[in-house]
């Protein structure tokens, strides 16, 4: 079935009373939890409702997985299944069944009302194959996270977003909907696609990022001209393979490439100087280990949301090259290729961290730290600031 089939079932969620939720430290204002003076006009903890497709691959659910271990210990928290049509087939996700298992949470089926002060709703794009949400959405606050990018390069519709956003704001039975970007790239989509269908759908300042709690290892003392990248793999991950051999050239010392699965198809042809491993095949962090420089580009017709497997890079000790865009979200922690890979500019920037490895180090060093600003912590001091600051707002009007 294509994103714009008509739709034909009921997609399902489910909710608890939130006497059932997860309270850890319940004793404890959750001030004294992130180490901050009392919370002003906070009495009790929030009442956060989390929903979520539970078979979602990859980002969404890494996204989700630490989502739900950084707030548990600070709200009481209730997650949903919210299973779509789109994932039929799928088994829950391993990274979410263990955040739950480690908040001490259970995963809610089948309930007809979610109530809470704020609803977040993860990755919309599950509702597309649905006929209608079968829930009533109750809270004051409703934040849809957009993972998945409303927009392609190019401007075509990523996914049916209309569609999906008009099954959420029909089973929205009262409080203020925002859309919540996760990156700058993902916000401008996000913006261009409102401005031109959705303007009663307001976008929430201040991205909603990934949060990211990576053990970091060293650089390497001597770089060589190891490259590699790895990814799921779908063709929209890779650049056309004529772009991906310049990328990846016989003169580089290694080449290696996780997740290339479709590459090892019966009839690709792909250089025999690459190693190549299929998706799962080992350990992201044992492949990491083996090289130097993470060379990320992909298909001219897709754009990251955000890049986790850029951060993991990151955090392993490498220095990562990739396209301007997917780079916003990390600034000076990678390297942007205005060539986005196509030209001579990436061997240019490789060749001379080799020449320099007290530079490699320093980089690499440099782009660890920068990743704090992703940290657990730092997403839940945003999030209960957020909810703070709209209650106060709220308040005010009363």
């Amino acid at each position: 079935m294509s994103d714009h089939e008509a739709p034909s079932v009921r997609a399902t969620v489910a909710a608890s009373p939130a006497s059932g939720a997860y309270r850890a430290e319940r004793g404890r204002p959750v001030a004294a939890n992130l180490g901050w003076p009392a919370r002003r006009g906070r009495r009790r903890r929030p009442e956060v409702a989390i929903l979520v497709d539970p078979r979602f691959p990859g980002g969404t659910a890494a996204a989700v997985a630490a989502e739900i271990a950084a707030l548990a210990p600070h709200v009481d928290l209730e997650v949903h299944a919210l299973r779509g049509r789109m994932l039929d087939g799928r088994e829950d996700g391993p990274a979410l069944r263990a955040a739950l298992a480690d908040a001490g949470l259970a995963l809610v089926e089948n309930a007809r009302a979610v109530r809470a002060e704020a609803i977040v709703l993860h990755n919309p794009s599950c509702l597309k194959r649905d006929a209608a949400l079968d829930i009533r959405l109750s809270a004051a606050r409703l934040y849809v996270v957009t993972h998945e990018n409303f927009l392609r390069p190019g401007g075509a519709e990523g996914f049916d977003v209309g569609h999906c956003l008009g099954l959420i704001d029909a089973a929205r039975a009262c409080g203020v909907p925002a859309l919540a970007p996760i990156s700058p790239a993902n916000r401008a989509g996000v913006l261009a696609w409102t401005a031109a269908h959705g303007g009663a759908w307001p976008v929430a300042p201040g991205d909603w990022f990934n949060i990211l709690d990576l053990p970091l290892a060293p650089p390497n003392p001597a770089p060589r001209d190891r490259r590699g990248r790895h990814s799921r793999p779908g063709f929209e991950k890779f650049p056309p393979l004529a772009r991906l051999a310049r990328q990846f050239p016989a003169h580089a010392e290694s080449c290696a490439i996780l997740g290339a699965d479709g590459l090892m198809l019966e009839g690709e042809t792909p250089p025999r100087h690459w190693r190549l491993y299929r998706f799962n095949e080992i350990e992201p962090a044992r492949f990491l280990a083996g090289i130097d420089f993470f060379v990320y580009f992909t298909n001219p017709l897709w754009q990251e949301s955000f890049g986790r497997v850029i951060a993991e890079a990151i955090a392993a000790g490498k220095v990562v090259i990739t396209d301007p865009a997917t780079a916003e979200v990390f600034g000076d922690a990678v390297i942007a290729d205005p060539e986005e890979g196509r030209g001579d500019n990436l061997d240019r920037v490789i060749a001379g961290f080799v020449a320099d490895p007290a530079r490699y180090q320093r980089f690499v060093r440099s782009a660890q730290a920068s990743l704090a600003r992703f940290r657990p912590e730092a997403f839940a001091r945003r999030f209960l600031a957020r909810l703070d600051a709209e209650s106060e707002v709220a308040d005010a009007l009363l």
